[in-house]
């Protein structure tokens, strides 16, 4: 079995083979891209919205992402396991904020948490860390909020936009974060973030230049059938390959040929020829 990686091992990484992430909400996807050697699973706020069908992230609470991350971690993967902290759970208070970290660790078993923001989750940040916790942060798009950047927009577009990126950035590798997702940011701000900060950036819809690479689970794979982002590729279309497979086994079934012998247990001729009689004799009783 190879050794499982850990934060200190991603930040090693810095400057060297590319990373891959891939989100993770159960214990069957953790297995499949665990196998494909991945080498950090996101258990992603995402999951509102890919799993449970919200409009957005904000409804997803600690106890949901617990629930989840522990589906991802009950699989023993060697990928590094990151859990988001979801909305509010490290807005309120500094102190509420290490508790629902301790929290993800303690009772999700994370490797890692991640959360969104930049100067001004310093303070958090630094306290999770105290804590002996590794963080990732998130800048750019980040979803959590997305009512404040009025939707889900391309950001670091202008150049105070782009400069206050790069402080923010540089701020929290120098807090002591082991990786920074950027999410949702022209390519040439990414390739800059990732030349001026000393950890590993990972993209997701900011251009080839980053240290490494996410995408979503469902998404890559073709799971479902709604429009995605331009930054996705696509790399199967396992809901039409799903869709036809069910097909198929709705026909065999209307059709009478599932389940075939082959698929069918049979109870033992004595056994059958005994309960056979006594049917009769209850019958004739």
């Amino acid at each position: 079995m190879s050794e499982k990686i850990t934060a200190p091992a991603i930040l090693a990484r810095k400057n060297g083979q590319k990373l891959t992430m891939v989100t993770a909400y159960d214990a069957t996807s953790a297995q499949i891209a665990d196998s494909a050697a991945v080498d950090m699973l996101l258990v992603g706020d995402s999951l509102g919205m890919v799993v449970l069908g919200y409009e957005d992230t904000l409804a997803v609470t600690v106890d949901i992402m617990l629930h989840h991350a522990s589906a991802v971690t009950r699989t023993n993967p060697n990928a590094l396991v990151v859990v988001d902290m979801p909305w509010l759970s490290y807005h309120v208070s500094v102190e509420e904020s290490v508790r629902n970290a301790g929290r993800l660790v303690r009772e999700g078993k994370a490797g890692a948490v991640k959360l969104e923001g930049g100067r001004k989750r310093l303070p958090v940040v630094r306290a999770i860390l105290d804590a002996e916790i590794p963080v990732m942060a998130h800048l750019g798009l980040t979803p959590q909020s997305v009512h404040a950047m009025g939707g889900y927009k391309v950001q670091g577009k202008s150049i105070q936009a782009a400069r206050d990126l790069i402080a923010d950035a540089k701020a929290l590798a120098q807090a002591g974060v082991f990786a920074i997702v950027l999410e949702g940011i022209p390519d040439s701000l990414a390739q800059i973030v990732t030349q001026e900060v000393a950890v590993p950036t990972i993209g997701i819809g900011a251009g080839p230049h980053c240290d490494g690479q996410v995408l979503v689970f469902h998404d890559l794979l073709g799971l479902h059938k709604q429009p995605v982002a331009k930054f996705v590729r696509k790399y199967a279309n396992l809901a039409d390959t799903a869709t036809e497979a069910i097909q198929r086994y709705s026909a065999d079934v209307r059709e009478g040929s599932f389940p075939a012998e082959k698929e069918t247990y049979h109870m033992e001729k004595s056994v059958l020829e005994a309960l056979l009689k006594e049917r009769e004799q209850n019958i004739e009783d």
